[in-house]
This record gives structure tokens, sequence and C-alpha cells, in this order.
């Protein structure tokens, strides 16, 4: 049952039946369904359960939004949707009763007159706390939209002391505002943790007739990384589009390598190796066998 929640967080909130089938079995979604872990909106469209309102929450425990439900109100990309509003209330106070639930976090310093933790904190605080990839897909969120600038965040996070410093200090060491999307974000920590380097962001390729952006490139090894989301092909167009564009990378010299949305968050080993692979050397030929045709007889004249 956690695959689908799992699964919908990924995606947003929402998924259809078709979507959630694809990875996790009809059993599972009906018992979710049942446990009222999941809802259904419409026919054949599925969701999680409404979220209570953080600044709401918030105010009920005399604390303020922060961590992944402050990423949220400040606009930045997230990994996995809060199931439930992320708070921080001064060191020492206890839990008040309220009817909105909340995970609490305590720190020393908890302005009072303020809505949500400030940008540089809140991706320190993300950066402390969630996992790696979570983490990174925070941070190059708010370097590209110029919320926090990357000198700021390095230095911030070398400052910091205590549980999570160490995390978030290689965070920031990763973070990059290139990055596109969550999932780009996700492909990269997979390269980081795997330690396999020489793949920057957003790689422009060109010739004289052809220009295009990879997610993640190889400028000396001419290997372009891509991870694809759920709506890549929305059309037809969109599919001719891209046949044509792996044409001129290839005829540019480039090895593509492409990776879904289930490729990237559900099989990382097999992404590592198929990147690896890729690294070590040119596409493997096996020998292919002879074909051999019977000879055409000479027409009788």
């Amino acid at each position: 049952m956690s695959q689908v929640v799992d699964v919908l967080h990924r995606r947003e909130g929402t998924a259809t039946f078709a979507q959630l089938r694809a990875l996790v079995s009809a059993r599972t979604i009906r018992t979710a369904l049942a446990d009222g872990a999941i809802r259904r909106i419409a026919k054949g469209v599925y969701a999680l359960p409404p979220v209570p309102d953080p600044l709401a929450a918030a105010r009920a425990q005399g604390g303020i939004v922060s961590h992944l439900s402050a990423a949220r109100l400040h606009g930045f990309s997230v990994l996995d949707l809060p199931d439930k509003p992320q708070i921080t209330v001064p060191r020492g106070q206890h839990r008040r009763l309220s009817p909105i639930p909340c995970e609490l976090h305590w720190a020393d310093e908890v302005p009072s007159d303020g809505r949500c933790t400030g940008k540089l904190r809140t991706v320190l605080d993300c950066a402390r706390t969630l996992q790696f990839e979570a983490a990174l897909t925070v941070a190059d969120s708010a370097l590209r939209l110029g919320a926090v600038d990357l000198g700021q965040l390095l230095i911030a996070a070398a400052e910091l002391t205590g549980p999570g410093s160490r995390r978030a200090r290689r965070v920031a060491a990763a973070a990059d505002g290139r990055a596109e999307s969550p999932l780009e974000s996700v492909l990269r920590s997979i390269l980081i943790e795997a330690g396999i380097d020489g793949f920057e962001p957003q790689v422009v390729v060109r010739d004289d007739t052809f220009s295009a952006r990879v997610d993640l490139g190889h400028p000396r090894l001419l290997i372009a990384l891509e991870a694809d989301g759920f709506a890549f092909h929305s059309t037809r167009a969109a599919l001719t589009r891209d046949c044509r564009r792996q044409v001129s990378l290839t005829l540019c010299g480039w090895r593509l390598l492409r990776f879904s949305w289930e490729d990237v968050m559900f099989d990382r080993e097999w992404v590592v190796s198929a990147i690896r692979e890729a690294v070590a050397g040119p596409p493997r030929h096996q020998n292919v066998p002879e074909i051999r045709g019977r000879t055409r007889e000479p027409l009788a004249g």
C-alpha cells in the first residue's frame, strides 16, 4: 500500500488507474482505497487525501511552516509531497492539542512573526533531514528560481553544526541551478552516489543545422542522459520531434541513453549499470551469423 501512496506523491498527488496498475497490483490499489490511504476523485482517477492547511497548523502549534511544507509555499519543486504539514516550534515547547495533524520539528531560532522559514533556511532544513535525492531536488529548484544564491548556500551549509550538517554540506556542494526538473535532479543524484563523474546538466549539442540541450551530457565521451517523465510524448507531433532529435544527436556522434520515470525511481541499479557500461566504451557488437540465401536460377530463355 505504501507504494501506491509513493507513486501518487511523485505524480503531484493524482494518477489514473492504468498509471497505478503499471506499477502495483489491483489488489494493492483496492486495499489502499479501502484503508483511506488514497481516494477516488473521478472514474478511474485516484488522489491522495487532502493535506491540511500548513499555515493553520503553524498557528495552532505556535510555530512556523518549515521543511517541505515551506518549500511548497516558496514554489520550490519537491520530490515527495508531505502527507501532513511540517511545522517548526521553539525548542522545549510541547505539542499542543489540535485537530490539525502535523509533523513537528524543534529549533532554537523560530521567528514569532513569520509565516514560514526563509528560503535559504528552508533549503538547509530540507538538506539536513531529507534523503539526498529529495534534498537535491529542493536545492536545485531554489537555485534555478534565483531564490537562493549558490555562494550563500555553500557558506551557510559550511557554518552548520549538529545533526544533519554534514548531509547539508553534501547537498550544497552538489546543487546546480541548471537542472530543469525533479526527475533530472534524481538522475544526477544517482550518478553522484554511484561515483560516476563527467556529466553536466543541460549540455548544448549543436552543429551547422542542429541544436539541442540534453538533461545530462558527458562532453568528452559524447554520452547524453535523459530522464523522461510521464507526459513526455503527449502528442504524435512531440513523438515525431523527439525521434528526429534523437537521430540528429546520433549523427553528431552522441550516444543517447533515455530513462523512464519508473527506471529512475524504482530500478536504480539497472540505471547505474547501463551508464557504467556506456562510459566504459562503445556499444558492444555481437557476432552476427552470416545469412545465406538460395541462389536464384537464371531465367530460361
